[in-house]
């Protein structure tokens, strides 16, 4: 059976700790995080965590349940950066698209953090705020509930997933990453016309984009197709017979 959490005001220790912090679910996280980016997904320990903290290893355990639990804390902490400060102005697209590159630009930010959690669904309360805010959004620019749950779909996953690809370059080895940049001139703009004609014609447009993040452009080609679908969703609808 696993350890009871108890609530946080319940929990909170009374001193501080030999850093002379008060523990508190916030404070571990944030730690984590910091652990995350000097150490990578390997390095985050309740030991290695506990001594940073200027705490027992033990005591984390009236906070988490265990380590999986606290990698679904940081990763709802992520994501609910995207909403810090972020509010609709009722152009559902414009707000779509700002929101979907704050959630990606949020696990960029901590890209060490982001290869351990892109693909975990927490159930927080930061993640389920960010959910409830693209169905809203959705819903309230007039697409029927399953179109909305569709589209909601592709729009968290695609953020995820660039975001989880990404944010893997980002954690690379400097050296490994440069090279892997220096690839598309060191390679494939050497490439013959003979053997490759479409990569030697489209070479240097290649070097000038690949190094960049897909995620905007992908971005908007998921919004332009929802626009359309709502679109002609809305021109049926305004043609459909009265009484039909």
């Amino acid at each position: 059976m696993g350890k009871q959490v108890v609530p946080e005001s319940a929990r909170r220790r009374r001193r501080p700790t030999k850093n002379g912090a008060v523990l508190s679910e916030r404070l571990i996280v944030e730690t984590a995080l910091r652990m995350l980016a000097e150490h990578g997904g390997q390095g985050l320990t309740a030991r290695r965590l506990g001594l940073a903290l200027g705490a027992d290893p033990s005591t984390l355990y009236r906070y988490f349940a265990g380590m999986d639990e606290l990698t679904l804390a940081i990763g709802a902490e992520l994501v609910g950066r995207a909403l810090d400060g972020w509010k609709p102005t009722g152009d559902w697209r414009a707000d779509l698209r700002r929101l979907g590159l704050r959630i990606h630009g949020a696990y960029l930010a901590h890209p060490q953090a982001a290869v351990l959690t892109a693909s975990r669904v927490t159930g927080r309360e930061q993640e389920t705020a960010v959910d409830e805010a693209i169905l809203a959004l959705l819903r309230t620019a007039g697409f029927p509930d399953p179109d909305a749950v569709r589209i909601y779909h592709a729009f968290i996953d695609q953020s995820l997933a660039f975001a989880a690809l990404d944010a893997a370059s980002l954690a690379l080895p400097t050296a490994a990453r440069e090279a892997d940049e220096h690839k598309w001139e060191s390679t494939y703009a050497r490439l013959s016309a003979a053997s490759h004609p479409n990569i030697a014609a489209t070479a240097g447009l290649l070097a000038a984009r690949m190094n960049h993040s897909a995620y905007p452009a992908a971005l908007d080609m998921l919004l332009d197709s929802a626009a359309g679908r709502l679109g002609r969703a809305n021109g049926r609808e305004a043609t459909r017979p009265s009484g039909s």
